[in-house]
């Protein structure tokens, strides 16, 4: 029988396109029970569904031509053990095409974030050549690079489309994104949990790319640090490639571990500035094409002109003027803009540490100097964290900054700040206070 099952599949090969004879027909095996019946063997339900519905009678009309009978004819799932040592790999699936690929890991990659969807400008070509110099491999003495900018200037596009580049360039590659908060939650788990040496195998031995977001907040997280400065020598020692981003420089980063500090300087550092206006032109006319939208010149070279902050804004613009124009049914023109940039006029540079200072003692009912002073009051002391975590929040100043604003050093800064975090997790009041601060700040009723 395995003769005939063997030129019935030939036949049926030139009969059924190659890729559904692979998928259904090559993983069947035969088999002719005691009283003669043939039973067709497969992996799954699925196959055996696909089979009986579309190549059943196909099968057995073909049995029937060559062994001159009409033998009974069935197809089941395998299970138990093989009728026979020549059909025992009846129960190995044939794989899928690509199963072998290694997925990300880590947070997922967004798609857009691409070499091609990202506005190369006088402001950013430096990092942009850097990345893609690294994502391509062609610089085999560079496998590390810093991306340094304030928030919403590119950096992780950059960092992701690293990442992007590789998968698709090199399938088999195994590309770890994450975010460094995420890092340090996950190595305080691993400690808590006892699985910290597989913490580390898992990045050590399963990671050819690291891409590391927003390590600034690595700052005064002693253990993260080292554990991190330890798992950097190891890949860096490998010939992995690691891609950093940070809001500040390495070396403006505060309390951070010198020996941290060294590796991620031992790669190219490059920062990226905010784009200038035709930078930001041409940024909007890539987003509505993406977008499928299409704005008229001057709305264009409007919200060039007045969405200055960063490249998130003005693609706040761009989605409000888009937005309002389909959910009102009004065409996109210069009225329907600067009805948008009025609401966006609140820009976060206008949010400093002194307008934080004066709503906080406004709020509490307290004086500048009280909250500058040295008392240990909880009337103060609950304030002043409150204003020191705004500061944070809400401004780009780094911890030694805050701490000297509030004539404090940053370690008290940063026990400020982490005192907050921990209370709006615990209290509800603490929450409703902050949600109240914040929505002041963010409408700019300050």
């Amino acid at each position: 029988m395995d003769s005939i099952w063997t030129i019935v599949k030939t036949t049926l090969k030139e009969h059924i396109p190659s890729h559904s004879f692979r998928m259904w027909i090559e993983p069947l095996r035969c088999h002719q029970d005691e009283e003669n019946n043939i039973i067709l063997l497969c992996p799954n339900l699925i196959t055996k569904r696909r089979v009986n519905e579309h190549y059943y009678h196909l099968i057995e009309s073909e049995i029937a031509r060559l062994s001159g009978q009409h033998p009974h004819l069935t197809i089941e799932v395998a299970n138990g053990n093989p009728p026979s040592e020549e059909n025992s790999n009846v129960y190995q699936q044939l794989p899928l095409p690509n199963m072998n690929c290694h997925i990300n890991r880590g947070r997922f990659l967004r798609k857009d974030f691409t070499f091609e969807h990202f506005v190369v400008g006088g402001n950013n070509d430096f990092a942009y050549s850097a990345a893609l110099s690294l994502a391509s491999g062609k610089r085999s003495f560079q496998n590390s690079l810093c991306l340094v900018s304030k928030t919403g200037m590119g950096k992780s596009h950059l960092s992701q489309a690293v990442g992007n580049h590789i998968l698709s360039q090199f399938p088999t590659e195994r590309v770890y994104y994450i975010t460094a908060e995420d890092f340090s939650n996950e190595m305080v788990d691993a400690f808590r949990n006892n699985t910290i040496d597989q913490f580390k195998k898992k990045y050590r031995n399963t990671c050819d790319v690291l891409l590391l977001d927003d390590i600034h907040i690595l700052g005064g997280k002693k253990r993260t640090q080292i554990e991190l400065a330890f798992l950097l020598d190891a890949l860096l020692e490998s010939g992995k490639k690691i891609i950093f981003s940070s809001c500040y420089l390495p070396s403006d980063i505060p309390s951070l571990d010198e020996k941290l500090e060294s590796r991620l300087t031992c790669g190219l550092i490059s920062t990226i500035d905010p784009p200038n206006f035709r930078t930001r032109v041409r940024i909007l006319q890539k987003k509505s094409k993406v977008n499928g939208c299409c704005l008229p010149e001057e709305v264009t070279h409007y919200l060039a002109s007045e969405l200055l902050e960063d490249v998130r804004q003005l693609e706040s613009g761009l989605i409000g003027v888009t937005a309002k124009s389909t959910l009102l049914g009004i065409p996109i023109n210069l009225e329907l803009a600067e009805s948008v940039v009025k609401n966006l006029a609140r820009q976060r540079k206008k949010i400093t540490i002194d307008v934080i200072k004066k709503l906080v003692c406004k709020e509490y009912n307290i004086s500048a100097h009280d909250l500058m002073s040295q008392s240990r009051k909880q009337s103060f002391v609950v304030p002043r964290q409150i204003a020191m975590y705004l500061s944070r929040r809400f401004t780009d100043s780094p911890l030694q900054e805050i701490g000297r604003s509030f004539n404090r050093f940053h370690a008290t800064a940063l026990h400020s700040i982490s005192s907050v975090e921990r209370k709006l997790k615990e209290e509800t009041s603490m929450r409703k206070q902050i949600e109240l601060l914040c929505g002041k700040l963010d409408n700019g009723k300050f």
